[in-house]
């Protein structure tokens, strides 16, 4: 048992590759970092796009008044007021 034991503490033959998966994946692990961080930012830019297009929805309206033979009515109007920060470039 003893030798079984010195002849694998002996034993280099795997450590070169060991050696060349790490530093492979420790590229990789750099490059996912990147990547991911760039998908990050680019999502962030078109949530915010979608969310000064929902700013820019305008929510007024107006309702013309009618009158008939025998009836009238004054109609209705609503004016939106711009939010307090809305903007084109409102998130940062």
């Amino acid at each position: 048992m003893t030798r079984l034991l010195n002849v694998l503490v002996r034993d280099e033959a795997g450590f070169i590759v060991s050696a060349e998966l790490v530093l492979v994946a420790s590229i990789a692990v750099l490059g996912l970092v990147v990547g991911l961080s760039e998908v990050s930012l680019n999502v962030n830019n078109e949530l915010e796009d979608v969310g000064s297009a929902f700013a820019s929805i305008d929510q007024g309206y107006c309702v013309e008044g009618l009158s008939g033979h025998k009836g009238k009515s004054k109609g209705s109007h609503f004016q939106d007021c711009q939010d307090f920060c809305a903007g084109q470039y409102d998130v940062q």
